[in-house]
């Protein structure tokens, strides 16, 4: 079904260009059905070259030759984008939306078009590992909520959600969940290095260890809880360590950083909704 469309990517930046070279890799569409659009010609030379996709500085000429739009600017640029993309979105266009914090009610506004689809991927995505949570409106049809399906798929895993509140708390755990990873494993390594390991070997041990950790809770579906006390002896170093994580507060620091996360993911799709009713 996806292989029969031609997709627009309004963006060429790193999500834009992981989107194409998903869709490409996985056999979903050749690149010849996808447009890259953006104002840096030279950027999109480079994707021209790299990927052998259809490239044009015209987001309303792309948009117009595409039967799925995808919008992959950042969150500043929707009010530009909208004024690029006008006249050039039809009545029944598929049109996706992966930017944070940016309700359909405001995307349905500014882009004059309620055939949407709201998407939130995370970093994993640009290796086929990611997690996208998304939602639509009413009006897309069951092809194009498979079509949209496909094209979250080429990005790792896919959870559809009939409430658009989801996107906002997804926003906050698995889109910024990347991050609060990479500072976890960061602060692994630096004790690694303090104790007098050598970086590349402390490096090996803590990347194994998460990956190792993970493929672990995933094949034995036991508990987390469950699965940290069968590893906690009485007395012992890990007994020792999670105490002193406890103390330190690090359950707590983690779960008010993914509020606050989600409260912010809240007040900027407000202000992109109160900027579109001051225009």
């Amino acid at each position: 079904m996806l292989h029969d469309n031609n997709i627009a990517i309004i963006g060429p930046g790193v999500m834009g260009k992981t989107i194409a070279l998903s869709l490409i890799q996985t056999g979903k569409l050749p690149p010849e059905h996808i447009f890259m659009a953006g104002p840096n010609q030279d950027r999109l030379n480079q994707l021209l070259a790299e990927l052998g996709v259809r490239i044009t500085t015209s987001n309303a000429e792309a948009a117009s030759a595409a039967d799925v739009v995808i919008l992959a600017v950042k969150p500043q640029r929707l009010d530009q984008a909208a004024r690029s993309l006008k006249g050039a979105l039809g009545p029944g266009k598929l049109v996706i939306s992966i930017l944070a914090g940016a309700p359909l009610s405001a995307l349905q506004q500014k882009l004059e078009t309620r055939c949407l689809v709201r998407a939130m991927p995370n970093t994993p995505a640009r290796i086929g590992m990611g997690i996208t949570v998304w939602t639509k409106t009413a009006d897309v049809d069951e092809a194009q909520h498979e079509i949209a399906a496909q094209i979250m798929q080429t990005l790792g895993e896919e959870v559809f959600v009939a409430d658009e509140a989801y996107l906002d708390m997804a926003t906050a755990l698995s889109g910024t969940g990347p991050a609060y990873v990479f500072l976890f494993m960061e602060a692994m390594i630096d004790a690694g290095v303090h104790m007098g390991f050598p970086r590349r070997i402390a490096e090996q041990l803590v990347v194994q260890t998460l990956r190792g950790s993970t493929e672990f809770y995933l094949q034995s579906r036991g508990h987390p809880a469950q699965l940290r006390d069968d590893v906690t002896s009485p007395g012992g170093t890990s007994a020792e360590a999670l105490y002193y994580l406890e103390k330190a507060g690090f359950r707590t620091a983690i779960s008010r950083a993914i509020w606050a996360a989600y409260q912010r993911g809240i007040e900027l799709g407000k202000g992109i909704s109160k900027q579109g009713l001051e225009g």
